[in-house]
């Protein structure tokens, strides 16, 4: 087993659940990815264990406690984060994040269900050395679980490839149920594992507030950009607004967003699609105004030098889309960008309010549901921040 010192002051990091080593912190020559490797204080005491990783990450920690790295610690960290859903589970869904990789210390193993299925994705050269023995304690206890097939994802873009582990492909989108609402997923080619787990409670938010505001009265317009598959277009609808856009620039991703808009015998009228850049469509609004709009674009920032770019980009996006809210009413705002924070975020709400004349009355701070545990000492994987706010004009 190889081993490594420290050589900057990382202890107090680590062990307050830092899951990442970098290589530039340590001294010492680092094994093959996926070679198990223990990582020495400053002193040269035992601080952690974990698999030697390639690139600007050195190590992923399993570990802070001085005990081998086996199939045994995978198992035990696969039936905890397994346990933790059952306890946390959803009513009326069938559709969540069994395995959040750091979250579960289990860096680099991401697992979504999805209804009968489940999807494997791991993450980093690492991990990949271990695949054997993660699908086979997943081969061991998913079934019990209802879960009857398990999908592996790799690969990104026109390299995504999906396998079977066991069970079968799906033929066709698979549906799943949250909080009852019908969504439909494209396990095959959708994006992620097929869909994104991690809005659930701000999906659910959405249909509240939508219901209070009919059960107040109003008849709510709502627009959602970067609609995707429909997830917040379809909370909208179920919460009884009265027309929903759904803005998104794949026009397969709409088609199922208007399958499962019937599916949830919704009302085909109040559902429009439009399948163009969200930025055009803004642009060709001309005077229209909704209730609600939901933005909720992809990473802009998937790594630290397009920082900058992406919070130019998030600036024009709500400079656009403001001032097509109602007076009064309401912006929902989303960044799944890991390398803008909350606070860099909310600045380019802020500003961009600003240079369009309106105020931003902030009402909830949000993020991703409990099924995406993130350890305390951990900031990067509070990746996904969401703000819905007020919009007020007039001073």
């Amino acid at each position: 087993m190889t081993r490594v010192r420290l050589s900057k002051a990382l202890e107090r990091a680590i062990g307050s659940g830092h899951p990442w080593i970098y290589r530039d912190a340590l001294a010492g020559r680092l094994p093959a990815p996926g070679e198990i490797v223990t990582v020495l204080d400053r002193k040269g005491r035992f601080l952690a264990r974990g698999l030697a990783e390639r690139g600007p990450i050195g190590v992923r920690v399993f570990t802070t406690v001085d005990r081998p790295l086996d199939r045994s610690l995978i198992d035990a960290r696969i039936d905890a984060a397994l346990t933790l859903r059952r306890q946390l589970a959803p009513p009326e869904t069938d559709a969540v994040r069994l395995i959040h990789g750091e979250g579960d210390r289990l860096p680099g193993v991401v697992v979504d269900r999805y209804a009968e299925f489940a999807v494997l994705k791991l993450d980093g050269d690492a991990i990949l050395a271990w695949r054997d023995a993660i699908e086979a304690s997943l081969r061991e206890r998913l079934p019990a679980l209802g879960v009857r097939s398990l999908l592996r994802r790799s690969g990104r873009g026109e390299h995504k490839q999906v396998e079977r582990v066991f069970g079968e492909l799906p033929e066709a989108p698979v549906e799943i149920r949250e909080h009852g609402m019908r969504l439909l997923v494209d396990l095959l080619h959708g994006q992620k594992t097929g869909m994104f787990l991690d809005h659930r409670p701000n999906r659910l938010r959405t249909r509240e507030l939508i219901g209070n505001l009919v059960a107040s009265g109003a008849a709510p317009e709502v627009a959602n950009l970067y609609g995707y598959t429909g997830g917040f277009s379809l909370a909208a609808g179920l919460g009884g607004a009265a027309s929903v856009v759904t803005v998104d620039v794949a026009a397969p991703a709409l088609a199922l967003a208007d399958a499962a808009w019937q599916r949830n015998n919704l009302e085909p009228s109040r559902h429009q699609l439009a399948a163009v850049e969200v930025e055009a469509w803004l642009a060709d609004q001309r005077g229209r105004r909704f209730d609600l709009v939901v933005a909720d674009p992809p990473s802009f920032a998937s790594k630290q030098a397009s920082r900058d770019r992406a919070l130019a980009a998030y600036r024009a996006l709500h400079a656009a889309a403001l001032p097509i809210v109602v007076d009064g009413g309401y912006y929902l705002a989303a960044s799944c960008s890991s390398r803008v924070d909350r606070a860099a975020f909310e600045d380019t709400l802020l500003r961009a309010a600003r240079s369009v004349g309106v105020e931003l009355q902030v009402l909830e701070r949000g993020g991703a549901g409990s099924d995406h545990p993130v350890p305390l000492g951990f900031a990067e994987g509070e990746y996904l921040d969401v703000v819905l706010a007020r919009v007020l004009r007039g001073g």
